[in-house]
């Protein structure tokens, strides 16, 4: 459920205008110094997530995995890309806490099946 909400919320910065997503736009917002937290799917490449990671630590911003796919993080902003930057602070901070929580909420369900 709290993925869905991620989605809802990067859907509704999308309409605000507060993101920008694939890797060059991502990278420029960086550079920039725009950028508040870059989301990544799961499924980029190693490749693109090492890269983008050394980009965001370098511009001092967060970086975030979800367990989200490219598909769901396209259909959700309504643009093909699987690395998004945040570039709100206000949606930034929101993005993050969701995100946490379902990570939380993913381990707490694998104490209870063990």
């Amino acid at each position: 459920m709290n993925m869905n909400r991620l989605l809802s919320l990067l859907g509704i910065a999308r309409r605000a205008g507060k993101i920008s997503w694939g890797r060059d736009a991502v990278e420029e917002s960086l550079r920039k110094g725009k950028a508040h937290l870059v989301l990544v799917a799961a499924d980029i490449s190693a490749k693109t997530t090492a890269g983008v990671r050394f980009s965001a630590e370098r511009a001092g911003v967060p970086v975030l995995s979800v367990h989200e796919t490219i598909e769901s993080v396209s259909q959700a902003i309504g643009k093909r890309a699987g690395i998004v930057a945040v570039l709100d602070e206000g949606f930034a901070k929101k993005l993050k806490a969701l995100a946490e929580e379902t990570a939380a909420g993913d381990a707490e369900k694998g104490r209870e099946t063990i």
